[in-house]
């Protein structure tokens, strides 16, 4: 069955607003990630717990950002398919693939942030 696109090409928004659209979505979660990772390694260089927890940081860090990247490209494949069966089956819960994307891209982001946070707090903290 071939998917249908969700606007007329005509009555699509430009190419600029499409991206600062997904860029601020991305963007938004990218810079929660850094600010909660920077913050929760700068508790435990005062704790005195610095060497492990830059580790253990990056990996949750990038444990969501797969969990994410998956959960996006899940949504991407089968989202169409998981509309139609709900519409079938006259579920009514409300799932769209566009809100899937949406939120998987929020959790890709933040585990991005918290890489990023992550690698430079330890990099500052090193060549300090």
């Amino acid at each position: 069955m071939p998917a249908e696109p969700d606007h007329p090409t005509e009555e699509r928004p430009p190419l600029v607003e499409q991206a600062t659209v997904r860029l601020r979505i991305v963007g938004t979660a990218v810079l929660v990630g850094v600010l909660i990772s920077t913050g929760a390694l700068a508790g435990t260089v005062l704790a005195g717990a610095y060497a492990t927890s830059v580790d253990t940081a990056f990996a949750l860090g990038s444990l969501v950002f797969g969990f994410g990247l998956l959960g996006w490209s899940g949504a991407v494949a089968l989202g169409r398919g998981i509309e139609s069966m709900q519409n079938h089956l006259d579920t009514g819960t409300g799932w769209t693939e566009p809100d899937a994307r949406r939120a998987m891209a929020r959790i890709l982001g933040f585990g991005l942030g918290v890489m990023l946070g992550t690698m430079g707090f330890g990099s500052v903290l090193v060549s300090a």
